[in-house]
């Protein structure tokens, strides 16, 4: 079997169950979207891996051993890249900037195109469904999420899009998440 066909698998097993929090359907449509952005960039298997994988040690019981063990170190260290600490036992809320800012600290770092790709389209399907939230709810919509100031929202998206800025600024997603950008926070960037 190919390595992202046993990762859509193996995802698709670890979040069965899980609905978006927003409209219901089922979480694994979330890293499907995010593994198809990533294939608009590379056919580099291991990043679509990481793509359908991204959020399993986040959401799931799954574990980055787990993955290193069935996919290889490199599709784990992609996974790890984007996987924040949860701070169990601490109020999401209160601890949101925190997990944004030591990940995002690890995205400025890195040297890999293949963790900002993955960055890049995970962060792509999530303004991509931010769009149609505000499209169908307006700014109510903020309150549901754990950070509920847009302007943080903004911080972390404009910081994203800089940090990936130099490798893919040519591609069609980057060119997508600062329309999206740019929509939600007119004249951004």
């Amino acid at each position: 079997m190919h390595m992202i066909e046993e990762a859509l698998i193996y995802a698709t097993v670890l979040h069965q169950g899980k609905t978006r929090k927003f409209n219901g359907l089922p979480y694994i449509l979330h890293p499907m979207e995010v593994a198809e952005i990533i294939t608009t960039m590379t056919d580099d298997a291991e990043v679509i891996t990481a793509g359908l994988l991204h959020d399993v040690v986040e959401d799931t019981d799954g574990t980055i051993g787990q993955i290193e063990i069935r996919f290889g170190k490199r599709v784990a260290d992609l996974v790890r890249s984007e996987t924040e600490n949860k701070y169990p036992g601490e109020d999401k809320t209160l601890t949101w900037k925190r997990r944004k800012e030591e990940t995002l600290q690890g995205l400025k770092e890195s040297s890999d195109r293949g963790v900002k790709m993955l960055w890049l389209a995970d962060k792509l399907s999530n303004i991509r469904s931010l769009t149609r939230l505000l499209n169908e709810n307006g700014d109510k919509v903020w309150e549901a999420f754990n950070q509920k100031d847009p302007d943080l929202h903004l911080w972390y998206n404009k910081t994203v899009a800089g940090y990936v800025k130099e490798d893919l600024k040519d591609t069609d997603a980057y060119k997508e998440f600062i329309g999206h950008i740019n929509s939600i926070w007119p004249g951004t960037i």
